[in-house]
């Protein structure tokens, strides 16, 4: 299995160009949306319930005609009652197929989130299809080398650079992103262009980046889509994305598809667990089996039509149904009591 697409957002998670990439991406799913919404990058603020709920309410509002089922994850701050240690608060995260982290601090989120169940989850559902979706602060701490954007424009440090979540090491790729890229809240007085940090200071930071790096820079209320299955990025919502390499920009607007190479040398991970901690690995894979032990809809549909055909004794249609059911991968065996259905067996 090819792991699943990840989006970038420049901002605008909840406005109509974020909508729009998350309705795209939700039609790629095989079955209903199960949205997990970290709160971990605004764990720090008092109200980051608060923050995350606007998210899912407007998710749920946005797909209602994909019946998605949407959870908040209080993943807050290690070492707390909402851990992103604890089994119990990551659970939702283990039968997700699209999860979305969005404002907040980077430095924070990956403080938080480096090395924990939470991140390592989160890493092997994607392996095994699910969608990815980054916004605003967290688009930042997912990448090798982070900006620290507060602690520069609001502390007033010295430009720098910290080690993020680093997610594409995953796959021998080093990238990093800035969203807000086009900002310009502050007017012909001040550069707030690169993520409020201005043009000035986001050369100093992209000069000190190791060689052979990448920067993707995300313009506001636009998306980048990474799809491994095509091989290929998609530039999504009403602006362009950057990708900055050795500090000198290629523009690519919005509508623009480009090849996933573009990014880096892709290479896949050896086997689905790896780099992956072994308790991480086995609440997922455990969830995963758990689910597909249930049939789907469509497979109780088909099911369904084959117990009608026995009734009128058409063989031929329930022999079709039955070699249907086999492709999907279930197994049916005709008892006295009725049909009984069971998964074939595969490999992990």
């Amino acid at each position: 299995m090819k792991p699943g697409q990840i989006a970038f957002l420049g901002s605008g998670e909840t406005s109509l160009a974020g909508g729009r990439v998350f309705e795209t991406l939700t039609r790629r799913l095989p079955d209903s949306p199960r949205i997990a919404i970290l709160e971990t990058p605004a764990g720090f603020e008092l109200n980051s319930a608060i923050v995350a709920g606007r998210v899912a309410d407007f998710l749920k509002a946005r797909l209602q005609n994909y019946s998605p089922q949407v959870d908040v994850i209080p993943a807050r701050k290690r070492g707390t009652d909402f851990s992103p240690d604890d089994p119990d608060i990551i659970k939702p995260l283990l039968e997700a197929n699209l999860i979305f982290m969005g404002p907040g601090s980077p430095t924070y989120a990956e403080r938080q989130l480096k090395g924990t169940l939470a991140w390592d989850v989160i890493r092997a559902r994607h392996r095994l299809g699910a969608i990815l979706v980054f916004a605003s602060a967290a688009t930042i701490s997912v990448g090798a080398w982070l900006l620290p954007v507060y602690e520069i424009y609001k502390v007033g440090q010295d430009v720098h650079s910290l080690p993020g979540l680093d997610l594409f090491s995953d796959f021998n790729v080093p990238l990093s992103f800035i969203p807000h890229w086009n900002n310009a809240e502050g007017g012909a007085d001040l550069d707030t262009s690169r993520c409020f940090i201005g043009m000035e200071r986001f050369a100093q930071w992209c000069a000190s980046l190791p060689s052979g790096h990448t920067v993707v820079g995300l313009d506001e209320h636009t998306g980048l889509i990474v799809d491994f299955e095509k091989e290929e990025c998609a530039v999504s919502g009403v602006s362009s994305v950057s990708l900055v390499r050795e500090c000198d920009p290629e523009i690519f607007p919005a509508g623009r598809t480009f090849p996933l190479a573009e990014l880096g040398n892709f290479k896949l991970p050896a086997s689905p667990d790896e780099g992956i901690s072994a308790t991480a690995w086995e609440l997922v894979w455990s969830a995963a089996h758990k689910e597909d032990e249930s049939p789907d809809a469509k497979v109780q549909s088909l099911l369904g039509s084959r117990e009608q055909a026995r009734a009128a004794q058409d063989w031929a249609a329930s022999d079709r149904l039955r070699a249907e059911l086999a492709e999907l991968g279930w197994a049916v065996t005709d008892t006295p009591q009725g049909q009984v259905v069971s998964r074939l067996s595969r490999k992990p």
